[in-house]
């Protein structure tokens, strides 16, 4: 196969349907979008999951339960193969250290250290968790690790509200 040879996929290129250029076009009069009502209308359309006035199937269906989805805090997830490749042995692995190597980035509830690979070189690695394995590779290999203590969004949110707050004068 060469260059020259290379052709798109059958069906994958198509000539784009020209609108309004006369009836002889075969997209005249209406541009295919029938007679009147709203659809035919410029701007007309009904938003994703419109029942044309009719109570929508997402409303009449019973709300029931709870979900955690926003709540469930979002680790990132570093490996300590990761941190053999980028890091020299000795090194003082924190969350500033992986964002600065673009190992870490966004916004994330901490950073949590799995045990996939081998470690050779001893670090002192800075994480909110960690799990038992990567522990143990880390600390044989003469590494140690220091959890970080987590705030949750409740308890910052409580610490925002038990902080005193400035006597506003009026006059």
């Amino acid at each position: 196969m060469r260059l020259h040879n290379l052709a798109p996929r059958p069906g994958a290129k198509h000539r784009k349907k020209r609108l309004g250029i006369g009836e002889s076009s075969g997209h005249g009069k209406t541009s295919g979008r029938g007679h009147k009502g709203q659809k035919a209308r410029s701007g007309g359309s009904v938003r994703l999951g419109f029942e044309g006035g009719q109570m929508p199937l997402i409303r009449r269906l019973p709300k029931r339960g709870f979900n955690n989805f926003d709540f469930k805090p979002v680790y990132a997830v570093v490996n300590l193969d990761t941190l053999e490749e980028r890091f020299p042995a000795g090194a003082k692995i924190d969350e500033a250290a992986l964002r600065s190597l673009r190992l870490v980035h966004g916004r994330n509830d901490g950073i949590k250290l799995l045990a996939r690979g081998v470690v050779t070189k001893s670090f002192t690695v800075e994480v909110d968790k960690a799990s038992a394995a990567a522990r143990e590779k880390l600390e044989a290999a003469g590494g140690s690790l220091v959890l970080r203590e987590r705030q949750t969004k409740i308890a910052t949110r409580a610490t925002l509200k038990a902080a005193p707050r400035k006597a506003v004068k009026t006059a």
